[in-house]
């Protein structure tokens, strides 16, 4: 077996989440996922098409019908306005979830030894698929702010946009971008995001950009997400943008997701999703596209939801003494640093066993956020996220006692 697989790091997360997983006494908020379950109207469109006996094959791209759709949903949120080109259906490539989506866009892009550069800190797939195929990775870390300012943002993560330009080069091929950011809650501004482009422009660097959370996004816009690239992006810029359903419409567990390409890459795009995966099943494209249709039902609802789970944690969170937290402006998760506690394992465990509180640590994400816990606010339950911190606060105050 390649020594690049072999010396592929495992989860942390999961490290954390088997130590505690089938304990009924643990409040689990490990996950990037939130426990409430499918709509009813999109799992019964995969009834459906199940009982009609779409079993079989499907277009490597997708179905042509949740093509044009994703398009039409694409266009509305990120040209309509700026007046660009529509986003044809041509550019969309419907894949088995997210993370198959950005690695087949690194598998497209990147040759063995080819420069990677990466923002972090990050899901730590994002970085782990161009490892894989043998690119060198370098990674340009935002920076936490250590102090409270009059905005009371102690916690928040930036990013030194002029270092990051530095880094990318006419040697780097690729650029990989998670904004909203999982997990600091980060979000790359509009005048950042032209920056990038442009530069990449310069350089002729390919940008990979996760925009996976951007309809999480708690801040006012016109278009009720975050900002994207492609709002700023000509056709056939050297961009490639990574949806999915997971978030945006209760569907984790389906592995449905979707990139947004140039023209130019369809036919190459369509021949590298049959060597993965061959294709999406049907039944779980006819549930996309359900929940496409009637999106106005799923996605408003819970991003109202999300921002009143957000509202309850962090607020109390900050509370705690010592504790250095920032309100998300999109995503799901607060992303936080304990007084006394830099081995971000070792507590995340400790928390499991001593508190019953299920948190990931920020090891897994960077080793500049080795410190740092991530918890996942996406709870049906208001009252458990108060749960928690009580947990939490209980734990801390005997640990100051020792």
């Amino acid at each position: 077996m390649r020594r690049t697989i072999l010396n592929l790091e495992e989860s942390k997360i999961r490290e954390v989440a088997n130590a505690g997983l089938g304990r009924s006494d643990v409040l689990a908020f490990w996950f990037g996922e939130s426990d409430e379950v499918t709509p009813d109207f999109i799992r019964q469109a995969a009834i459906d098409s199940l009982q009609r006996g779409e079993t079989f094959y499907a277009h490597n791209l997708g179905l042509p019908e949740l093509r044009e759709s994703i398009a039409q949903a694409m266009t509305q949120k990120h040209t309509a306005p700026e007046g660009l080109e529509p986003i044809q259906a041509q550019r969309i490539a419907v894949t088995a979830g997210g993370v198959n989506a950005l690695m087949l866009a690194v598998q497209a892009l990147v040759d063995a030894g080819d420069e990677v550069v990466a923002v972090t800190p990050v899901w730590p797939n994002l970085t782990a698929h161009a490892v894989i195929m043998g690119a060198k990775l370098r990674t340009v870390a935002l920076t936490a702010q250590r102090h409270k300012s009059a905005a009371g943002n102690a916690g928040a993560w930036t990013l030194d946009l002029p270092k990051l330009l530095s880094q990318i080069t006419a040697h780097t091929k690729l650029l990989i971008v998670n904004a909203p950011n999982n997990p600091t809650g980060w979000t790359l501004s509009r005048e950042e995001q032209s920056a990038i482009l442009q530069h990449c422009r310069t350089t002729g660097t390919w940008i990979l950009a996760d925009e996976v959370y951007e309809n999480l996004y708690y801040e006012p816009t016109h278009n009720d997400c975050a900002p994207s690239f492609l709002d700023l992006a000509a056709p056939e810029d050297r961009l490639v943008v990574v949806h999915s359903f997971s978030k945006s419409y209760l569907m984790t567990g389906w592995r449905l997701g979707w990139l947004v390409m140039p023209q130019s890459m369809e036919l190459a795009m369509g021949k590298l999703i049959e060597f993965n995966t061959s294709c999406a099943s049907v039944f779980t494209q006819r549930a996309g596209l359900v929940a496409l249709e009637r999106r106005e039902e799923v996605t408003p609802r819970l991003v109202q939801h999300l921002k009143a789970c957000r509202d309850t944690l962090v607020p109390a969170l900050q509370l705690l003494p010592g504790v250095q937290v920032a309100s998300p402006k999109g995503g799901m998760y607060a992303f936080f640093q304990l007084p006394g506690h830099t081995d971000s394992l070792e507590t995340a465990k400790r928390l499991v066993s001593e508190a019953g509180l299920g948190l990931a640590p920020g090891s897994a994400f960077a080793p500049e956020s080795s410190a740092w816990l991530r918890w996942c606010f996406a709870s049906k339950d208001l009252a458990r996220l108060t749960d928690g911190v009580g947990r939490l606060e209980r734990w801390l105050k005997i640990q100051s006692q020792t």
